[in-house]
């Protein structure tokens, strides 16, 4: 298996769960991954959104219904390189400022959030990104029904050791998985995913 995966910790129980079952990943950031998905450098990888549109892709992804806590806008200018889908997000909410994705952004203060500012203007969740795959569709579809089937139990000691990386508490690190991000999408993040793309067309990526 080619899978790509995004080094961040909202997708530390995937890897998790990859890791158990011995399969390798090759890691970086959501807009190289995007790039290595689109020229077919991996098989399958949680893609960001905005470059989701069209591909074989599942009921699958990373979420949250309100606030997110690692996708915000900070003061000052500019786009966060790692990023594809926030940056339109900001653009589309009209929030101007800073972008800030990802586990860097836990060391931000005093910054909008966007998933909770989409929230409040559509009254729906907001999907960062999705599983999608290149080939193999039925293996793939075989593995990440896996995954979601049943939560994930992230070992204490690795918990730790990412919040510590990160810079902020493990409990943190854990509320931020149970209550925050979550994998298993339904009509609501289906219709949210639609609403987005449609306020992206206009939008450069």
């Amino acid at each position: 298996m080619k899978i790509g995966h995004i080094n961040y910790l909202n997708l530390l129980p995937f890897y998790q769960f990859l890791k158990k079952k011995g399969i390798k990943v090759k890691k970086s950031f959501p807009a190289e991954v995007n790039e290595w998905f689109e020229k077919r450098k991996i098989e399958a990888a949680f893609i960001s959104s905005i470059k989701a549109k069209n591909k074989k892709c599942f009921n699958v992804g990373i979420a949250a219904k309100k606030e997110v806590r690692s996708v915000l806008v900070c003061k000052g200018k500019g786009k966060d390189i790692e990023s594809a889908t926030s940056n339109i997000l900001a653009k589309i909410l009209g929030i101007n400022g800073r972008v800030v994705i990802g586990d860097k952004a836990f060391k931000e203060q005093n910054c909008i959030d966007l998933a909770n500012e989409w929230y409040k203007k559509y009254k729906l969740p907001f999907v960062f990104a999705l599983f999608c795959v290149n080939k193999n569709y039925f293996k793939y579809k075989k593995l990440i029904n896996s995954f979601i089937k049943q939560k994930q139990k992230i070992p204490y000691l690795t918990l730790k050791k990412e919040a510590k990386k990160i810079g902020i508490t493990t409990k943190e690190a854990k509320e931020y998985l149970d209550k925050i991000i979550y994998y298993k999408l339904t009509w609501k993040e289906k219709k949210a995913l639609r609403k987005f793309w449609e306020k992206a067309k206009n939008e450069s990526v």
